[in-house]
């Protein structure tokens, strides 16, 4: 493992950046719960100066070995969204961010493994500001190291069903990284018995939302909309980004600050600090901070960079949790509006299992918009997939109230999680469990 220390000369907005996102030093006592399962957590250099690192949850059934249950890999988004801290401790890990048991945890019914990706994020980091992933391409062949390392020192996984589970623009990376995966399986070059990929909320086609608008609010949002649409087909992606940017800004204008991950809530306001720093008001950088900031909480920050530093023990002393998510974002600038409907074209042809889920009160990612690029495949069966009608779901059986809905055909499964924003496991814990033992062939919806 490569820790060479890290000098990175950087623009001064951007280590203003940083500090506002809250990256806070530790708690000053820890209460860890009296048992903890089985662990492991390590650094993987991807590239020359790029090293990512992950963190592993052995499953704990009381009546299974985590060899009888399927192993999930979970991406978050942002991107610059931490999995090993987010995902694990706001949505699908054991503990959460106060280190109190989480009732709905995955870890009951599958190992669970939290990457932080791409480079930069979370608690992996970059030795010099070349080795942030620009691309998509980029983030997949970094992934494809990653998970080469990981099944041949963890050979007890590779024949364990694997499935990846993504949110956001992590479903945008999931989506690329699991056909080179699935490239990298078939050419033996990776052991692992990969099983199907999920994408939660995903970053697969950018143009189309709904919105909460006026008729003017509306009309000036479809505006730029069109020049959005104009710079993706001309394939301006940066000039694309920075629109979407200024549309987003409109909707919070017309909408009093609506939360973009749940249109029944507000989002933060910014400081009286933010408000007055003139490098904010470019829509890249308020991009930044409205999908970035929302991942790393005080208390989240606090937390990953005290008593988990503390536990990890490996964690370099001049890297920060957090600390180079601002570059990662920034750095993808000219890949976010890009799409990936061929991708998951590819995927389904493959004859990999695609489930695509979707909170019923995200804005930033909402169901209709999901339908609508799902119309866009090419797939063989997507008019047979088109005419079923929703089967409703219930969290569990005792309940009479329905928390989701679900089609499926061949390869292909789309859920409607209810009272749900843009991260599910969070705003529906118990309907999302159920969901990942459905995927995982641990339950039947019949």
């Amino acid at each position: 493992m490569d820790l060479a220390w890290r000098v990175c000369p950087v623009p001064l907005w951007l280590l203003l950046q940083s500090l506002l996102l809250g990256l806070s030093a530790g708690r000053s006592a820890v209460d860890w719960p009296a048992q903890e399962g089985k662990e492991a957590w390590d650094y993987v250099t991807v590239r020359k100066d790029a090293h990512m690192f992950w963190w592993l949850y052995y499953a704990t059934n009381p009546c299974k070995n985590f060899s009888e249950l399927p192993l999930v890999m979970w991406l978050q988004g942002g991107p610059g969204g931490s999995s090993t801290g987010f995902g694990n401790f706001e949505e699908i890990g054991p503990l959460d961010t106060h280190l109190k048991p989480r009732n709905t945890t995955w870890l009951q019914s599958a190992s669970l493994l939290f990457v932080d990706n791409p480079v930069g994020t979370g608690f992996s980091y970059v030795n010099t500001t070349d080795a942030y992933a620009k691309d998509l391409d980029t983030v997949a062949s970094d992934m494809m190291v990653l998970l080469k390392s990981f099944f041949d020192c963890h050979k007890e996984f590779q024949t364990v069903p694997f499935y990846i589970f993504s949110e956001s623009y992590g479903g945008k990376m999931a989506a690329g990284i699991s056909l080179e995966l699935h490239k990298a399986v078939q050419q033996g070059n990776i052991k692992c018995n990969f099983s199907g990929v999920a994408l939660g909320d995903s970053w697969i086609s950018p143009v189309g939302k709904y919105s909460l608008l006026d008729d003017k609010g509306l009309a000036e949002v479809s505006d730029i909309a069109e020049q959005v649409l104009d710079a993706i087909n001309k394939g301006f992606y940066k000039e694309a980004t920075q629109l979407w940017g200024k549309a987003e800004t409109i909707i919070e204008k017309n909408t009093d600050g609506v939360n973009f991950y749940n249109i029944l809530t507000k989002s933060t306001p910014e400081t009286s600090m933010e408000s007055s720093l003139e490098f904010l008001r470019s829509p890249l950088v308020r991009l930044c901070q409205r999908h970035v900031r929302n991942l790393q909480r005080d208390t989240l920050s606090q937390l990953m960079n005290g008593p988990i530093r503390k536990k990890l023990k490996i964690i370099p002393e001049d890297c920060s949790w957090g600390g180079q998510s601002s570059y990662v974002f920034i750095s993808m600038e000219g890949d976010f509006m890009k799409p990936v409907i061929h991708i998951v074209d590819e995927l389904l042809e493959a004859g990999i299992n695609v489930i695509v889920y979707n909170g019923q009160l995200d804005l930033i990612v909402d169901t209709m918009g999901q339908e609508a690029w799902l119309r866009k495949l090419k797939w063989p069966y997507l008019s047979k997939f088109n005419q079923l009608k929703w089967k409703a779901l219930y969290s569990n059986p005792k309940s009479s109230e329905t928390s989701a809905f679900v089609k499926s055909y061949e390869n292909l499964a789309f859920y409607w999680i209810l009272r749900a924003g843009h991260m599910v496991p969070a705003d529906q814990g118990e309907m999302a469990l159920k969901m990942m033992r459905l995927v995982t062939h641990q339950e039947s919806d019949a």
